[in-house]
């Protein structure tokens, strides 16, 4: 696999009912004492927020001196004023997003036409001049007859990202050659997201689209509510999700037929199977990071899978072409 180096500033944390936090690339953050104490506060800064809230704020501004209780609450008018207006940027981005998405859509359909062999290209030599008045060269191009559109066009973007070139094993390429299409669309009231996986027929399994849903409780912090993946319906031993023991009896055993069992492996599609979150599952507080080893694994597991979905829906869809001319390395 080809692992580039990523850019590891400004990192975008999603917490599963917390906060995002963005963490710049600062010599200060090395020191362990400083993240431990950084993601601690931040992992409970909701609940701080939320305890303010009720009674205990009431309480809190009672405690006050009459004259600075005032002052709080005019600055509590000017935060709810503060809310209001970020509530309607967030209404106008989604429409702005919208919008947008309708613009690209042909390109995109463009796109897929010609990476997977619907239409050809460079055949004229031609001069073309778009409606901007630019001046484009068709140039022509000698392609072998039996050869369509770009091979490989997804695998290859996507084994170019530092991210995902570790998720995809050798054992994977097989099945993203079959691979003609990814999108993505907002879903529940735009708060979460879904991304499509297009498959031709292939002879590792019956699905022609895999789906993953991130469902968000709010995507802004992000805070993740679920995430759901479509369940592979593999052919007779083309899972690549698993790999099969063998173990040989010892001499002497009656039974000396090798016993097989399937475990799991790692592979790129155990990101249609992700982790599910427990209802009881907690963070802990500030003097008890965490509430055991499982909630950190977890947690560890739930944001990488974010990271995974977000990469493929902000950097490689729109950026396909730059990825399989390797022309970047991180966007």
């Amino acid at each position: 696999m080809r692992n580039n180096k990523s850019d590891e500033s400004d990192i975008e944390t999603p917490l599963l009912g917390g906060a995002t936090a963005t963490i710049d690339n600062d010599d200060s953050l090395k020191n362990p004492c400083f993240n431990w104490l950084f993601e601690s506060v931040f992992r409970n800064m909701k609940t701080l927020i939320l305890s303010a809230q009720g009674g205990q704020s009431e309480e809190f501004l009672e405690s006050l001196p009459k004259n600075v209780r005032k002052r709080v609450e005019v600055l509590q008018t000017i935060q709810g004023q503060h809310d209001k207006l970020k509530a309607k940027f967030f209404e106008e981005r989604a429409a702005l997003e919208a919008k947008y998405q309708k613009l690209y859509a042909p390109l995109y359909n463009n796109r897929f036409d010609i990476f997977n062999g619907v239409v050809e290209v460079g055949v004229s030599g031609e001069a073309i001049v778009d409606k901007n008045g630019d001046t484009y060269i068709d140039i022509a191009i000698e392609e072998k007859k039996d050869e369509k559109g770009v091979p490989n066009f997804w695998l290859t973007a996507m084994n170019t990202n530092a991210v995902l070139a570790d998720e995809i094993q050798e054992r994977d390429e097989g099945a993203p050659k079959y691979l003609k299409d990814i999108k993505w669309c907002r879903v529940k009231n735009l708060k979460g997201f879904k991304l499509e996986f297009f498959f031709d027929p292939n002879p590792y399994f019956k699905n022609t689209v895999l789906t993953k849903i991130y469902d968000m409780v709010d995507e802004d912090e992000p805070i993740l509510d679920k995430v759901i993946g479509t369940e592979i319906e593999w052919l007779p031993g083309k899972n690549l999700t698993q790999k099969v023991l063998k173990k040989v009896p010892r001499k002497g055993y009656k039974n000396t037929k090798p016993i097989t069992k399937n475990v799991k492996c790692e592979s790129f599609f155990n990101f249609f199977n992700p982790p599910q979150v427990p209802d009881n599952f907690s963070y802990g507080s500030f003097f008890n990071f965490y509430d055991d080893e499982t909630d950190e694994d977890l947690e560890d597991q739930m944001e990488h899978d974010y990271d995974l979905g977000t990469t493929i829906r902000d950097t490689i869809i729109p950026h396909a072409v730059l990825w399989f001319t390797e022309e970047v390395e991180y966007i």
